[in-house]
């Protein structure tokens, strides 16, 4: 087994990702999405999210075993220290510490933009046996030091049965009277180019 890397991703692990999320939206309910997004699109998410927040991939030689990324929390400006955190992994890799190395050094990037605030939305069944569904994002995310702060009931539908969304939170920094700015991540990834 070779040492995982972590490293900003590109238009080049597009494939690598969409395969990933394709196998979390046709055959599980982790994401709420229906179809498969084209690598195309895939692509462009990549690409538009770099302007503003960080798109990590883990790679384990070659191969691309999982990525994370942030997102707006909401797209108001007052909302700029606060982001949702997304992660996933391919099937074959969880358990080996990949996710991990991926959401601290997402955390590590954010840091430097001054975000304060990480969120994550997650889907959760209420049947314990739900062959679309297990609990494993929220204990790794509570492994990750993130709190449940919010519980919406039967608010998704999918394969004919009804889930419910938690949302779990972590501060990464303090909330002063005198915060950071905030550094879009194209910019802070320009500055890191000239030094």
């Amino acid at each position: 087994m070779e040492k995982i890397k972590i490293q900003v991703a590109s238009r080049d692990d597009a494939l690598a990702c969409a395969v990933i999320y394709g196998h979390y939206t046709l055959k599980t309910a982790v994401s709420f999405d229906y179809e498969a997004m084209p690598v195309y699109e895939f692509a462009k998410k990549i690409e538009k999210t770099l302007e503003r927040y960080p798109f990590l991939v883990a790679k384990e030689g070659q191969r691309r075993i999982g990525y994370a990324y942030a997102s707006p929390f909401k797209e108001r400006p007052a909302y700029n220290r606060a982001v949702e955190t997304t992660i996933y992994l391919d099937p074959d890799c969880r358990g080996r510490g990949a996710g991990r190395l991926l959401y601290t050094a997402l955390e590590e990037e954010l840091k430097k933009q001054g975000v304060l605030n990480l969120n994550a939305c997650i889907a959760l069944s209420p049947d314990p046996d739900d062959p679309y569904l297990s609990d494993a994002s929220i204990r790794f995310h509570e492994r990750m030091g993130y709190q449940k702060v919010a519980h919406f009931t039967a608010c998704g539908r999918k394969f004919d049965r009804w889930y419910d969304m938690i949302w779990m939170e972590k501060m990464i920094g303090e909330h002063t009277d005198d915060p950071s700015p905030f550094i879009p991540y194209g910019q802070l990834m320009e500055n890191n180019a000239t030094d």
